[in-house]
């Protein structure tokens, strides 16, 4: 069964019931059953749960040794960490028992957070890591059923409760769930993770990038109840022509005929109606005249209720319109020009392991809705936190979001390419009742080639299914010739003509051999009628180094002057749409070992710790004079 809901018109083509204008439905629509999660659990961070977050035990294990024995036999009881053998109280009542680990008397870490930052011994790890956490259960509730629902864990997974093997996952940076109702205890249960960095030229992402590979559980864990039967996903959105959707999605025993509301607190507005056999029903009401559009200006968020039988719902909606108009794009009816800045989930400081708190969150995306004047944020080159496309709704920032399709991944193997699919499907179920998000990218700085192509165009087609009210675009490269003595530049990628947006990364002036002082006189070409965003663009500076006079490499005088070079080309471009600059902070990148960076990719208009450079200014006035001439 299609457990979660496509666009209204991809649900028609696979059950009965009502249909409204949107997206076609692909025509083979009940292939997306094959990426989508078994269990959504929409809004789960928002639901009642027991949060499993804290201290956990950690245990490298480089050779392995947990999951096979030496000559590839099953593991051996004395070596098997995802049993349900306590250690400790096993040798004290068998003297002669052999153990190999003790996972309960291991040193201890803060999850969330990479192992990067566990200890100075794990700063370079790159293997297999095995976490255990011991919880007692709340109360236990007759008619409840009980999800364990990880917000990401980096790269692969596998999950023990108890001694039993209840799962798997693969990808990152994405939210999956396991139903655990049967396997829980009322005391002392017994949760182990093994978790799994290494990457391969089949992994998304392969094994080099150009930024931390970060292993461990990043986000939260929670242990979510529901009702036996519950609203398990929920696309609740407003049209062009003045509607609000809901399409809703119930699982359990008593998902078909249930009887489904949902309120919208404020505008005195309530759709009702009737699940389908397949627990699917279909909403629609024309707006109230007093409801206020979402938009970087006023983000305003109204609080949804949904209720189905005993389930009930909540969450913070905000109601907008994307579109593209010929070389435009159209946010509310009105043309846009995205004001952002690339950015990757790291928190300020010295020794960041990926730990995204809502303070952190908001420390980051204030540097560019406050500092740089901006309206937009491309989240780099993962799904980044729902703590951060939260905060975003709230802030109002419009969010590109983009999965890790990355340089070159082994676009001919059609495992790598599911593996791919899987992680749009989760990233796009999970955020898209946020109104922040605009752009869903399928690929970053990929080779042009026809395997690469046709891999990128399932992506996009499969973005339109699951959402078609957002714009689909990637990161692409473009042909650069000198002509006539300047440099000229041509966007010709095939896979525009699947995308809505074309998105190109540019370092002229930086990469290359092209002259700094060359890069203004810079001449753009496009024959697709579509809107451009230069989604990169940047240069390296250490904080602090400055020669006013030579401006040389890496120094913040380089720095200011290739942002105003590049942006002084960016206003000759007459199909221009948006900028997001590479990028916000410094970033660890172990692959960058220069003196003036030392393991962290120095692009940033400010330092790991937030100290502005002086491309920073360059950037917000230029910001701010164009936040008063596209009003």
């Amino acid at each position: 069964m299609l457990k979660h809901l496509l666009s209204a018109a991809a649900l028609s083509a696979l059950v009965a019931g009502p249909a409204f204008a949107g997206p076609a439905a692909p025509a083979n629509a009940p292939e997306l059953q094959s990426i989508v999660p078994a269990h959504v659990l929409v809004n789960a961070d928002r639901r009642a749960s027991q949060n499993l977050s804290g201290p956990w035990h950690y245990s490298v294990d480089p050779y392995r040794d947990g999951q096979a024995d030496f000559m590839g036999r099953p593991v051996n009881p004395r070596h098997a960490r995802g049993s349900d053998t306590n250690v400790e109280k096993t040798s004290k009542e068998n003297p002669n028992a052999l153990f190999e680990y003790d996972l309960r008397r291991a040193p201890e870490a803060q999850i969330p957070s990479s192992w990067i930052g566990h200890s100075a011994e794990m700063r370079y790890y790159n293997g297999l890591v095995w976490y255990q956490k011991s919880f007692d259960r709340q109360p236990k509730q007759a008619g409840k059923r009980v999800f364990l629902r990880f917000g990401a864990v980096d790269y692969k997974a596998t999950i023990y409760l108890n001694g039993q093997m209840i799962g798997q996952h693969e990808g990152g940076f994405t939210p999956f769930a396991f139903d655990v109702t049967d396997t829980l205890r009322d005391k002392d249960n017994n949760l182990v993770v093994a978790v799994d960095s290494v990457r391969s030229a089949d992994t998304v992402p392969p094994t080099v990038t150009d930024w931390e590979t970060y292993g461990g559980i990043l986000r939260d864990v929670l242990l979510v109840e529901t009702p036996e039967t519950w609203i398990d996903d929920s696309f609740v959105r407003y049209t062009k022509d003045g509607r609000i959707l809901a399409d809703i999605a119930i699982d359990g025993p008593g998902k078909a005929n249930q009887t489904v509301e949902v309120a919208v607190e404020g505008l005195n507005l309530t759709l009702k109606g009737t699940t389908d056999a397949q627990g699917h029903v279909a909403l629609s009401a024309k707006a109230p005249r007093g409801l206020k559009l979402w938009s970087p200006e006023t983000p305003t968020l109204y609080n949804v209720t949904i209720k189905a039988g005993a389930d009930a719902l909540k969450d913070r909606i905000g109601f907008r319109t994307i579109e593209v108009k010929g070389t435009q794009i159209v946010l509310n009816g009105k043309p846009v020009f995205l004001r952002g800045i690339s950015l990757h989930e790291e928190e300020f400081g010295l020794n960041p392991a990926r730990i995204i708190t809502p303070e952190a969150s908001r420390a980051l995306l204030s540097e560019i809705k406050y500092g740089l004047n901006g309206n937009y944020v491309r989240l780099s080159h993962y799904p980044h936190s729902e703590v951060t496309t939260r905060m975003a709704d709230e802030m109002g920032l419009l969010v590109w979001s983009e999965i890790p399709v990355y340089w070159t991944v082994n676009f001919a193997r059609p495992e790598t390419l599911m593996v791919a699919r899987k992680m749009q499907a989760e990233n796009i179920l999970r955020d898209r009742n946020r109104a922040s998000v605009i752009i869903w990218s399928v690929g970053n700085e990929t080779p042009i080639n026809e395997t690469r192509t046709a891999f990128l165009k399932r992506l996009a087609d499969d973005t339109r299914a699951l959402d078609g009210t957002r714009l689909a675009s990637a990161a692409l490269m473009t042909e650069r010739e000198i002509i006539d003595g300047h440099i000229d530049m041509k966007i010709e990628d095939p896979l525009v003509a699947s995308l809505d947006v074309m998105a190109i990364n540019t370092y002229n002036g930086w990469y290359g051999n092209d002259k700094i002082e060359d890069v203004p006189a810079t001449q753009w070409h496009s024959h697709w009628n579509k809107p451009l965003i230069l989604s990169e663009f940047g240069a390296d500076a250490q904080f602090g180094f400055h020669d006013e006079a030579a401006k040389p490499r890496f120094s913040e005088e380089y720095q200011a002057l290739y942002y105003t070079n590049t942006l002084a080309m960016a206003d000759k471009i007459p199909f221009l749409s948006g900028l997001s600059p590479w990028i916000l902070k410094d970033f660890r990148s172990p692959r960058r070992q220069h003196i003036y960076q030392k393991g962290w990719n120095r692009k940033g208009v400010v330092s790991e710790t937030g100290q502005r450079k002086m491309a920073f200014k360059v950037l917000s006035d230029y910001f701010a004079g164009k936040a008063e001439t596209t009003k």
